[in-house]
């Protein structure tokens, strides 16, 4: 998928996209090819499925945030009154952790649809969040930080985990544990009913506090099929 397929999607998914936000869309290609090139965070062959693979992915938890959370996307996506609309209640901005972001996914393509937002990409691999950041730095996005840690030194609150199949659920939650308010947004595929079965038992999770979303009930693309969004519930 080019940037101009992209394209069209992005501003038939999302009517609401403005100029400035697709430009730093249309930058991400470049950016990441020419990272790529320095320290592998795409695979080879990945890349030149750059916008379909790795952004319309991470935008799909930004579908499922407007179709579950609408004040608080409504909010998020900057303009007049954004950075108000888009807090917690008060005069926090919403808050978002990406944990195991790589190179800066979901984060990165969230943090351009969600100006009004902050975003901390974390991951434990050093170089990878050198690009996560780099590419933050020259899109100019001020609402992201790229930290160099482990999930388990992180001492700050979220509204909200974000997350591309870092690991299985039952190892993931302990690691977020007391880390969010409203809940986790895994991207994951495949079947995952033992999964979600397994991480209710071992993380002992409410009854009702995990549901599944179809992406391709979005976006009818067959590299979405068996794709989902996890949500667990605070």
């Amino acid at each position: 998928m080019d940037f101009t397929d992209f394209e069209k999607i992005l501003k038939g998914k999302f009517p609401e996209m403005t100029q400035e936000k697709t430009e730093k869309f249309r930058a991400l290609e470049p950016l990441y090819k020419e990272w790529n090139m320095k320290i592998n965070v795409i695979s080879r062959k990945d890349i030149g499925q750059l916008y379909l693979h790795h952004v319309l992915h991470s935008l799909s938890a930004a579908e499922y945030i407007r179709q579950n959370f609408p004040a608080q996307y409504a909010g998020m996506l900057g303009g007049d009154g954004g950075a108000q609309a888009g807090s917690t209640g008060d005069t926090a901005p919403v808050s978002f952790l990406d944990l195991g972001t790589g190179g800066g996914f979901p984060g990165i393509p969230l943090a351009i649809m969600f100006p009004s937002a902050q975003f901390t990409l974390c991951d434990s691999i050093g170089k990878k969040v050198t690009v996560a950041g780099e590419v933050a730095k020259a899109l100019r996005l001020d609402n992201v930080t790229a930290v160099n840690a482990r999930a388990e030194t992180l001492t700050g609150k979220y509204d909200f985990i974000v997350s591309r199949a870092v690991t299985s659920l039952d190892r993931f939650i302990p690691w977020v544990r007391g880390k969010y308010t409203r809940g986790i947004i895994y991207l994951k595929g495949g079947d995952v009913v033992e999964e979600i079965s397994d991480a209710m038992s071992r993380c002992r999770l409410k009854p009702g506090s995990v549901s599944t979303w179809k992406i391709d009930s979005w976006l009818q693309d067959p590299y979405f099929s068996g794709k989902l969004v996890i949500f667990i519930g605070a």
